[in-house]
């Protein structure tokens, strides 16, 4: 038992010693006190808890009315952040999730994902008329899309007025009348009889009956408008053939993506056809008007068919890549917070501390957002989290934000008209203190707050215990601007009561 008393007694010694020799040789400015939140902390200054650019060096009343709160030494680089910066523990952002990327400047490019549908190019359609009156006798195609060669027979016509035209070459040919056998041939050709036929009239002297058209290119049947034995005229398209070694694909594309369809931009098609395969084409035109239902513009896209294995209607998948010139900045489109009425980020200011602000976003990709003003280049941005962080930031800087825009659109937000009691009168300094009754305007409750008489009115008219009505102004003091009415003294006690009901 003795044995368990020294160790004791041994322990209360050390404790005792090692305590001596830390107030001995302690660091110089150490605060010895074993409840952390008890260390002494150095006060810088005194700011309102609605307006911390309201700033007093002691304690006091804020233009509101409510009790100045105390700025200590560790938060004031949050301070000069500015308002509606806060600062998160390193613990939490890790358990937020919180990701951060940088602003950078760089040329805008878009890659715009669209689709379409396969068509003929139009440039190279040929459609084809009879410049003659007749019966259709033979029909060399029949139907549409078959794929025809140039020279190859459409089809064979017996027309009277072609019978008479070859008459007249004869008989021009027979009276060896140079100037009338040019004139026959030019009506020949006029009413597109063919060269071959022309120079066999001419061997033969016989007139043909029927007379066989010929393919002017080669392409694929795309109508078909008559069948054998049709009677055809001037004006009746007999048929259409398109070339496909070259075709377009009409794209629609959202108003808003117009800003980056430039003609000549680069396009990539897919078509399920033929998986894996891409072919390279360009923006060939852009039509200038929108639709009006659906607000969409339409682009037009051609593309190489040197082997022809792209069908007209076939549906594919397009990528039109755009790059500007100019050079922007811009940040993660998931960083930009949009609210409808403004565009938000979150901008990570370091050791911590994070702010909301508000920017001015311009064009964006598929990846990322132009920022037209509010970041500068090199600042880093919360792409993770930035709704829950901007949450919190926006309770004081919002506050700020329309302040600052009611104190604009109104100049008299800094003045009130109460009621309210001399208590006392410093005459040196012309400070009086007022026990002042509720402001409605600012949801004021009654308050006793010292004010400052200017020198334009006079001191000596007042007295301690009268009851005067007044107008201020609340800036960095409180200044009487103008006495509007008074009474003679009563009891302060009755009037603390009355004022204080209301």
């Amino acid at each position: 038992m003795n044995k368990k008393i020294l160790i004791f007694i041994g322990i209360l010694i050390g404790v005792a010693l090692t305590s001596t020799l830390f107030l001995i040789f302690k660091p110089k400015g150490t605060v010895v006190d074993y409840n952390e939140a008890s260390v002494e902390k150095k006060v810088l200054y005194w700011v309102a808890p609605m307006d911390p650019n309201y700033r007093r060096n002691k304690p006091g009343k804020s233009p509101m009315g409510m009790d100045l709160i105390p700025v200590y030494e560790e938060s004031n680089a949050l301070s000069d952040a500015g308002i509606g910066t806060i600062t998160i523990a390193p613990e939490l952002i890790n358990n937020l999730g919180v990701r951060t990327d940088k602003v950078i400047k760089k040329p805008m490019i878009s890659n715009l994902k669209t689709v379409g549908y396969i068509a003929f190019d139009e440039d190279l359609m040929v459609h084809i008329h009879p410049r003659v009156q007749g019966w259709v006798e033979k029909l060399f195609v029949r139907s549409e899309g078959e794929t025809v060669s140039q020279g190859q027979p459409l089809y064979q016509i017996y027309s009277p007025e072609l019978v008479n035209a070859q008459e007249e070459y004869l008989l021009a040919l027979n009276r060896n009348n140079q100037r009338l056998v040019n004139a026959a041939q030019q009506k020949l050709r006029a009413l597109q009889v063919p060269k071959t036929t022309i120079v066999s009239i001419k061997r033969t002297r016989k007139v043909n009956q029927y007379l066989t058209f010929y393919a002017p290119q080669s392409g694929i049947v795309q109508s078909l408008n008559i069948r054998q034995g049709h009677h055809v005229k001037p004006g009746t398209e007999i048929m259409s053939i398109g070339a496909i070694d070259k075709v377009w694909v009409e794209v629609e594309i959202f108003e808003k993506q117009l800003p980056w369809i430039q003609l000549g931009a680069a396009a990539e098609m897919q078509v399920g056809f033929l998986p894996g395969r891409k072919w390279l084409g360009s923006v060939d035109f852009i039509y200038p008007t929108l639709d009006s239902k659906t607000r969409t513009a339409k682009v037009r896209l051609k593309f190489p068919n040197q082997d022809l294995s792209l069908k007209p209607n076939m549906y594919a998948t397009i990528s039109i890549e755009s790059i500007f010139d100019r050079e922007s900045l811009f940040v993660p489109k998931e960083a930009v917070i949009r609210t409808g009425d403004q565009d938000r980020v979150v901008l990570a200011l370091g050791q911590g501390r994070f702010k909301s602000i508000e920017v001015v976003s311009g064009m964006q990709n598929q990846n990322a957002i132009e920022i037209i003003s509010g970041l500068d280049e090199g600042e880093e941005v919360v792409v993770s989290a930035q709704f829950l962080i901007d949450s919190e930031s926006s309770k004081t800087s919002d506050f700020k934000r329309m302040q600052s825009q009611q104190e604009q659109s109104d100049p008299s937000s800094n003045t009130a008209i109460v009621d309210g009691i001399i208590n006392t009168i410093d005459v040196d300094s012309r400070i009086i203190n007022i026990s002042r009754g509720p402001i409605e305007k600012w949801s004021r409750p009654a308050a006793t707050m010292d004010f400052i008489l200017p020198e334009n009115i006079d001191i000596h008219l007042l007295k301690p215990a009268e009851t005067i009505r007044f107008k201020f102004e609340a800036g960095e003091e409180f200044i009487i601007l103008e006495l509007i009415e008074k009474s003679a003294p009563t009891d302060l006690k009755q009037q603390h009561n009355h004022m204080h009901q209301q």
